[in-house]
């Protein structure tokens, strides 16, 4: 059985565009400081307010990944390490956050479920401190559209990221409809406050960082998250 079924991405969920490497991502910026903030204080509710609502998402990235025994996995954006009882035990995980906050969360849960196939680090995603092709899986779960420098973290991912390794990016995008792409532009600079842009535009992102995915789906009830997978070429 093939890794990735190779399916055509669908036209209605990525439609480049002329523009799509030169226009903006959002209405929305931000910076590390102001985001490093916003999850300081989501640390104790997140799993409350994120965990079952998302959870989904987080299971069908995990299958989507494949995990090899051995394979290397640097999770970005490991939060309060909800994911890290989901990983195989027989792989390296390692987690990295901005957030102090998050992190003593994912290092309380590690030490109450025995986790110890991972490794922990207060880490800028935009400024990964690893070698190049460092790793088989590079995973940011619900991260991209809270970064200040989204195509920035994405070059990182990439780098770090062994050729022919996977790179999945699981995250809210703005809508290809009209109308509700309208909305999102417009509660983006609200929505910033509870974790993440609504208004992140996709072929914009993939164009200008130049990441080209063999699968997009829709996943989370209701179908407003993307997981996208692209391989390392």
């Amino acid at each position: 059985m093939p890794l990735f079924d190779r399916k055509p991405v669908p036209h209605d969920e990525v439609v480049s565009g002329s523009d799509a490497a030169t226009r903006a991502l959002s209405v929305t910026a931000v910076e590390n400081d102001f985001v490093e903030g916003v999850y300081d204080k989501l640390a104790t509710v997140y799993d409350l307010v994120f965990g079952p609502t998302l959870h989904p998402g987080r299971l069908r990235a995990i299958q989507r990944m494949n995990i090899q025994p051995g394979e290397r996995v640097l999770e970005v954006g490991v939060g309060t390490g909800i994911n890290l009882p989901l990983y195989p035990k027989l792989c390296s995980v390692t987690g990295i956050d901005f957030s102090g906050s998050m992190l003593e969360k994912a290092r309380e849960r590690a030490a109450r479920k025995d986790i110890r196939n991972m490794r922990l680090l207060q880490m800028d995603a935009a400024d990964l401190k690893f070698a190049d092709d460092s790793f088989d899986i590079v995973y940011a779960p619900y991260l991209i559209s809270v970064v200040p420098d989204p195509v920035r973290v994405a070059q990182e991912m990439r780098r770090v990221c062994r050729r022919g390794g996977r790179i999945i990016i699981l995250n809210h995008f703005l809508s290809p409809s009209r109308q509700l792409s309208r909305l999102e532009r417009l509660i983006s600079p609200f929505t910033i406050h509870v974790g993440f842009k609504s208004d992140l535009d996709l072929p914009a992102f993939l164009a200008q960082a130049e990441l080209h995915p063999v699968s997009i789906e829709k996943v989370n009830v209701p179908r407003l998250w993307s997981l996208v997978t692209c391989v390392k070429d």
